[in-house]
């Protein structure tokens, strides 16, 4: 990758990260805090300001109302109105926020001049797994890194299509900790001797840790070098995948990322085995008319004792590679890279009913089991945009969905009666399927397919309101699926709000946005 470490962003990135943050921050403004006063035109209620809008699908060129007309706004001087409003609406300041969203500005310019001077891969995969610039498009800050400089984050950044080798240590029995089937990591390097197990680290968290401590471990841990095997980063950032070993790798991050401080907490290491089990049956039992998917399972996770931190700081999960899954003749690829766009997106170049033929198939290998692993096995699914891999044929068709992220599993209460963890009341739980399933995955994928076609906005919620109706039916019309069909909203993560209000990472807090599959709403909110 040619790097631009430690140097400003060249002029037209700059320029191109301006319009990126701003639809990223008008985009939760809008969903969160304004009120629709006229079309196009926003009420802020706390301040009682006006705010005009372009654009269709994402949100541009802001303008306030003044005495005088409209005046448009930049980005800073949204950040401020936004922060004014909130301030006046929660009673709350929060300095730090402001900064995180110029500083995502500040990143998104660095990616793409980096991204400009690098040559994309040659495989379509690693392509829609790198192509999240804008990132998250209902996270007011998604780029931000910590704030650090580009020195420290850019070689490792997806959107700047890095690979690199990875660290290995060796660690000592005593200091070893982890749990599952990780000898996938046994076989990226020789056996190390002197009855030391091998750890692959992340570059990054390598030097966040050296930076904090004298050196990883203190002096236990054994540097063994590099992986011979290249490392190539996944929209994540923390995950990468090895495609020589065909094996993905999730390590600990202390950086924060969007809402959270990315690392593998010990309370989700421990029952990661817990929840690989439950998913691997979840689709046993899946109607034989519907078509089955397939997951990718983290296997265990591998870690090294640090100052009594049970193995958090250096933990890696060991998750399946592709191979094994894959059906032959299919190509794997990143949903939330064929919302977005890259090289190669099976998007391109479809006419309307190749569109609506390429909607169907997606709708039918995604929703239903998704559904069918929270009605009959209590299992709700992370199933968002970054989470699901859609397998395409060689005419671009969906013929597989892969799904991904034990991590993000949660359970419903009443049905894993005793389990005190990852699980949910059963409203809550259902709200976080919804959210994952319709409002993060399914309206953004039909966005993309609606800008290239928007006459068939309808026709798309119609088809996916029927996919949702036909599972109502195969389960004895279940409330929850009854309910949704007939809501007038549905709910969507308030990530500008908990940002604000400094949340736990983990947090959930919903809004109420139109619900796309109500019969004449229009389509996606």
């Amino acid at each position: 990758m040619a790097s631009t470490d430690g140097l400003p962003p060249a002029p037209a990135a700059d320029r191109e990260a301006e319009p990126l943050a701003v639809t990223a921050l008008l985009n939760c403004l809008i969903r969160e805090v304004a009120r629709p006063a006229e079309p196009g035109v926003f009420l802020l209620p706390a301040t009682g300001r006006l705010l005009r809008v372009g654009g269709a699908r994402f949100p541009a060129v802001p303008a306030l109302r003044a005495p005088d007309g409209w005046v448009p706004l930049s980005l800073p001087e949204l950040v401020a109105l936004t922060a004014a409003e909130l301030r006046a609406g929660t009673g709350v300041a929060n300095d730090a926020l402001p900064a995180e969203i110029l500083d995502s500005r500040a990143v998104t310019a660095a990616l793409l001049a980096a991204r400009s001077a690098a040559a994309p891969p040659g495989d379509a995969y690693l392509r829609s797994e790198q192509a999240l610039v804008a990132g998250h498009r209902y996270h007011p800050a998604p780029k931000a890194r910590g704030g650090g400089g580009p020195e420290s984050w850019l070689r490792y950044s997806p959107e700047a299509r890095a690979s690199f080798a990875l660290p290995l240590l060796g660690v000592p029995a005593g200091d070893l900790v982890g749990d599952g089937d990780t000898g996938a990591l046994d076989r990226l390097c020789g056996p190390p001797g002197d009855g030391l197990v091998p750890l692959p680290a992340h570059p990054w968290q390598m030097e966040l840790l050296d930076g904090s401590r004298a050196g990883p471990g203190g002096g236990r841990l054994r540097h063994l070098g590099e992986t011979a095997a290249t490392a190539v980063a996944t929209a994540s950032v923390r995950t990468v995948y090895l495609p020589e070993a065909d094996l993905f790798c999730k390590f600990s991050l202390d950086v924060r990322i969007t809402n959270d401080v990315r690392r593998l907490w010990l309370h989700d290491l421990r029952r990661l085995s817990l929840v690989a089990a439950l998913v691997d049956v979840a689709f046993d039992d899946l109607p034989a008319h519907l078509p089955r998917p397939s997951v990718l399972r983290d296997r265990g996770w591998r870690g090294a004792e640090l100052d009594g931190d049970g193995g958090e700081a250096l933990a890696v999960i060991v998750r399946d590679g592709l191979g094994e899954h894959l059906r032959p003749g299919l190509t794997a690829l990143l949903a939330a890279g064929i919302s977005e766009g890259f090289p190669g997106n099976p998007l391109d170049g479809l006419d309307a009913d190749a569109a609506l033929e390429w909607w169907r198939r997606y709708l039918e290998h995604v929703v239903p089991p998704a559904l069918h692993a929270y009605l009959r096995h209590g299992v709700v699914l992370e199933c968002h945009l970054q989470n699901v891999l859609i397998a395409v044929d060689d005419r671009g068709l969906p013929g597989q969905a892969l799904f991904r992220d034990h991590e993000g599993v949660k359970l419903v209460a009443e049905r894993h009666p005793g389990l005190t963890a990852p699980v949910l009341d059963g409203v809550r739980a259902w709200e976080r399927l919804v959210y994952c399933l319709l409002t993060n995955n399914l309206c953004e994928i039909a966005g993309a397919v609606g800008a290239r076609h928007p006459r068939l906005r309808d026709e798309l919620w119609a088809r996916a309101r029927a996919v949702f109706a036909e599972a109502a039916k195969e389960y004895g019309d279940p409330p929850e699926l009854r309910d949704l069909l007939s809501a007038t909203h549905v709910p969507a993560k308030a990530n500008l709000l908990l940002r604000w209000l400094d949340a736990d990472g983990a947090a959930m807090r919903w809004v109420p946005i139109p619900n796309p599959l109500r019969p004449h709403s229009g389509g996606a909110p």
